[in-house]
C-alpha cells in the first residue's frame, strides 16, 4: 500500500510540473502572437525553453510563508507562482484588471498575496530587495526562504555582490538562483565572465554553490527542495546556477542572429517539456492522447486570458497619479 502511495504521490507531481511547463510555454506563444499583432506593447521578454527552471524550483517552496522575487523575465516565475493568465494577459495588454492595474507591464507582473513580489526591471535590483525579505523574515523570527532568480546579465554587478556579502554575514534564508540562458542580452556569457562555471561564485562569501540541470525539471525540483530545506533549518543563503536556455532572443525586438540554428536546434532537442513528457509516457503516467487533450486544455485557457484582457476596460486616466510613491 505504501509503495502504491509513493508511485501515486510521483504520478501526481510529475503531472504538476508537465500542465505547469505546458501552461507557460502556450501563454507565451499567445503573449508572442499577441504581440506580433500589436496588442501588447513595450518590453516583452519570454521564458520559452527556461520553463523547468520556475517550476521545478517553486514546487519546493511552501508559498504561505516563502517568497520569489524574480528580474524582467517573470512571466513563468508568475504563472508557477499560482497567478492567474486572464489577469497575467490583462497586465501584458495594458488593462485595469491586470495585477499591476495596467501599469506595470510584462516585466512588472506582482502578486503580495501569493507572495510573488515580482517582476523587476532594472538589471540585478531586485536582489537587495530580495535579501531585505530574508532580513524581514530573521528579524520577524519566522520560517519562511526566499527564492531570488536573476540572468547571467546580472552576476557581475556590485547590487549581487554586495547582498551576497550581506546575506552571508546576517545568515539571512535567501537561495540566490543564477538562471544561467546561456546569453546576456546577445552576447555569450563566457565572453564578459573571468569565470564559466558561476556556481563558485558563493565561495566568495563562504556561500555554498551548485550548479543545476535546467532543461530536467525533476533534478532541478531535487536539488531545490534540498537546498531549500537545507536554507530554511540552517537559515543560511544558498547560490545556485540552474543552466538553461532561451529557444527566443532577449526580448520580442530581439531576432537573435548572434547564435547558430545548429545550437539552437541542440538545445530543443533538450526541451524539458518533450523530456518529462517521454519519461511519462515510458512509465505508464501519461499517454499521447492524454498528453494531445491536456495541451488543448492549456490552449483554451489562453485563449480565454486574451478574451479577458480584449474585453477589460483601459485604466482610467486619474489613475496615471495614484500608486506614485515619490
Amino acid at each position: 500500500m505504501a509503495e502504491d502511495s509513493g508511485k501515486s504521490k510521483g504520478a501526481k507531481l510529475l503531472n504538476k510540473f508537465l500542465r505547469e511547463m505546458l501552461l507557460i510555454r502556450r501563454f507565451e506563444e499567445k503573449s508572442s502572437k499577441m504581440y506580433g499583432l500589436r496588442k501588447i506593447g513595450g518590453f516583452c521578454h519570454l521564458y520559452i525553453g527556461q520553463e523547468a527552471s520556475a517550476v521545478g524550483s517553486i514546487a519546493a517552496l511552501d508559498l504561505k510563508k516563502d517568497y520569489v522575487l524574480t528580474a524582467y523575465r517573470d512571466h513563468g516565475h508568475a504563472l508557477a507562482c499560482g497567478m492567474d493568465p486572464r489577469v497575467l494577459m490583462a497586465e501584458l495588454y495594458g488593462k485595469s484588471t491586470g495585477c499591476s492595474r495596467g501599469k506595470g507591464g510584462s516585466m512588472h507582473f506582482f502578486d503580495a498575496e501569493k507572495h510573488f513580489l515580482g517582476g523587476n526591471g532594472i538589471v540585478g535590483a531586485h536582489i537587495p530587495i530580495a535579501t531585505g525579505v530574508g532580513l524581514k523574515i530573521v528579524t520577524k523570527d519566522e520560517d519562511g526562504v526566499v527564492l531570488c532568480y536573476f540572468g547571467d546579465g546580472a552576476i557581475h554587478q556590485g547590487s549581487f555582490h554586495e547582498s551576497l556579502n550581506m546575506a552571508k554575514i546576517w545568515n539571512l534564508p535567501v537561495v540566490y538562483i543564477c538562471e544561467n540562458n546561456q546569453y546576456g542580452m546577445g552576447t555569450e556569457f563566457k565572453r564578459v565572465s573571468a569565470v564559466d562555471d558561476f556556481s563558485v561564485m558563493g565561495a566568495s562569501y563562504g556561500i555554498e554553490g551548485k550548479q543545476v540541470n535546467g532543461m530536467d525539471v525533476l533534478e532541478v525540483y531535487g536539488e531545490l527542495s534540498k537546498t531549500v530545506e537545507k536554507t530554511r533549518r540552517e537559515k543560511i543563503p544558498s547560490f545556485i546556477e540552474v543552466r538553461t536556455y532561451r529557444y527566443k532572443g532577449h526580448s520580442m525586438s530581439d531576432p537573435a542572429k548572434y547564435r547558430s540554428k545548429e545550437e539552437l536546434e541542440s538545445y530543443k532537442e533538450q526541451d524539458p517539456i518533450l523530456i518529462l513528457k517521454a519519461l511519462m509516457i515510458e512509465r505508464k503516467m501519461l499517454t499521447e492522447e492524454g498528453y494531445k487533450k491536456l495541451d488543448k486544455e492549456l490552449r483554451s485557457i489562453c485563449d480565454e486570458a486574451v478574451k479577458f484582457a480584449e474585453e477589460s476596460p483601459e485604466p482610467e486616466l486619474e489613475t496615471l497619479y495614484e500608486d506614485v510613491l515619490v
